[in-house]
C-alpha cells in the first residue's frame, strides 16, 4: 500500500492505530515527538539502522513524569509497542519547535487571552513538522490516533472532508481544524471510525500493555501547579507587572489580584472575592490590569469575531447557517456566519442563543453537521 509516518504517543489510541495501519497493508514508521530531556532518555534510538533523519533542536527539561503526551514513560510505551509490532521507531527532536508552543502559551496569558496549546501543537507540529519529516522519508501519509474521520466525497476520491469521530464522547475534530487544506488528503486517522471501548478491546486482544492506560489530560509542559505558576516562572519580569484590581461590570472595585494571568473568561472559582452570589470573570483587560467580574447573564455573548482563519472549504462555499464550537468540550451551537469579503481569514458569527464564556484566544471551529469547515481564533 503506502508508507505512513505514525505519531506514536505511547497511548492506546496511537498504538492501535499502528495495528490498524499494518492490517490495511501499509508500511508504518513510528515516531515519538521528543519535547524534553526526560523523554529524550527514554526514547533514544540507535542511529545507523536506517537512513531516516532525526530532527534536532534545543533541550528543554521537564520537572517530572506527570501524565501528559510526551513523558519518559510514554516514550518507553511507544517504543515497546513499536518493537512488538516490528515496525521502525524513531525519536524526532522537536524541542526547538515546541518552544514556539510554550512561548505562544505564555504570551497569550500575558495579553489577557486564553490560549489553546493543544490545537496549536496539532497545527504547527503534528500536522506541520511531521509532514516535513514524512517528505524526508518519502512517506505518502501522516497518521495519528485522533478521534476524527477523513471522508472522501461520493464519486470523487480526490476530494476529502474532515468529520467528527464516530465516538462523540471522544471526538477530537475541534483540535484539527488548523490543518492546511492541501495536506488533508495525506492525513490518516485510523481510530476515528471506532468507539473508545472498542479500541481498548483491540489493544487488550493484541496484548499491547497499554489497553488500560489513562487518556492524556494535562497540558504536557505545565507539569506542576497552576498554569499561572508556569507563566510567572517563564516570564518573571513581565508577570511582576500584571497585578491589579478586581472590578464588577459596573465599575465597582471589589478586590485585588496578584496577576491577571491566573484568570480565564468564565472562571467562577478562585476569584479571591466573596460576592454572596455566583460571579464570573467576564473580561480581562491587560491595559489596565483589571479583571472584570459579573453575573452569569453578563457573561453571555450574542456572537463573536475571529481571525487567522483556516478554511477546509472555499470561504465562498460556506453555508450561512452553521454550528460553532468555542471550547474543546463544548457542544456546537447554531449560528450564522459572515466571512469578511476583504479578508477571508476573518469572520463574525451570531449565535441563535447567546453563549457563555466566549474567550479571546480560544478556537471557534465551524461545522456543517459533522463536517469541519474550518475555524479561527476568537478576538
Amino acid at each position: 500500500m503506502a508508507r505512513v509516518v505514525l505519531a506514536m504517543s505511547g497511548g492506546v489510541d496511537s498504538s492501535v492505530a499502528a495495528h490498524l495501519l499494518l492490517e490495511s497493508g501499509h508500511e508504518v514508521i513510528g515516531v515519538f515527538m521528543r519535547h524534553g530531556e526526560e523523554s529524550s532518555q527514554a526514547c533514544r534510538v540507535e542511529d545507523g539502522k536506517s537512513g531516516l533523519p532525526v530532527l534536532s533542536g534545543m533541550a528543554q527539561g521537564r520537572a517530572d513524569h506527570k501524565q501528559g503526551c510526551c513523558t519518559a514513560s510514554d516514550a518507553a510505551d511507544a517504543r515497546r509497542v513499536a518493537s512488538r509490532m516490528d515496525i521502525p521507531f524513531y525519536a524526532l527532536d522537536l524541542q526547538e519547535d515546541f518552544r514556539r508552543i510554550v512561548d505562544y502559551f505564555v504570551d497569550d496569558y500575558l495579553h489577557g487571552r486564553t490560549p489553546n496549546p493543544c490545537v496549536r501543537c496539532n497545527q504547527w507540529i503534528k500536522f506541520g513538522r511531521l509532514f516535513d519529516y514524512a517528505d524526508g522519508v518519502d512517506a505518502e501519509f501522516v497518521a495519528t490516533g485522533h478521534y476524527a474521520r477523513k471522508v472522501s466525497t461520493t464519486g470523487n476520491p480526490n476530494s476529502h472532508e474532515l468529520h467528527r469521530g464516530l465516538d462523540s464522547a471522544k471526538d477530537q475534530s475541534y483540535a484539527l481544524f488548523g490543518i492546511r487544506p492541501e495536506l488533508l488528503p495525506r492525513m490518516l486517522l485510523p481510530v476515528g471510525g471506532f468507539e473508545k471501548p472498542k479500541i481498548r478491546e483491540i489493544a487488550e486482544e493484541l496484548g499491547l500493555g497499554v489497553a488500560g492506560k489513562k487518556d492524556s489530560q494535562e497540558i504536557c509542559f505545565v507539569t506542576q501547579g497552576h498554569h499561572s505558576d508556569f507563566v510567572r516562572a517563564r516570564e518573571p519580569e513581565k508577570s511582576a507587572e500584571t497585578s491589579g484590581e478586581i472590578i464588577t461590570t459596573d465599575g465597582e472595585i471589589v478586590g485585588e489580584h496578584a496577576g491577571y494571568e491566573a484568570f480565564t473568561i468564565g472562571q467562577r472559582k478562585g476569584l479571591g472575592v466573596a460576592m454572596g452570589t455566583p460571579f464570573f470573570v467576564t473580561e480581562i483587560n491587560p491595559n489596565t490590569n483589571q479583571v472584570v467580574i459579573g453575573s452569569k447573564e453578563q457573561l453571555a455573548k450574542p456572537g463573536l469575531t475571529a481571525n487567522d482563519a483556516n478554511w477546509l472549504v472555499e470561504p465562498t462555499d460556506l453555508p450561512r447557517q452553521v454550528s460553532i464550537q468555542i471550547r474543546y468540550n463544548a457542544p456546537p451551537q447554531p449560528a450564522q456566519i459572515i466571512v469578511d469579503p476583504d479578508d477571508q481569514t476573518r469572520f463574525s458569527a451570531t449565535f441563535e442563543v447567546p453563549q457563555l464564556a466566549v474567550a479571546p484566544g480560544q478556537a471557534a471551529v465551524v461545522y456543517d453537521e459533522s463536517r469541519v469547515l474550518g475555524g479561527g481564533w476568537i478576538e
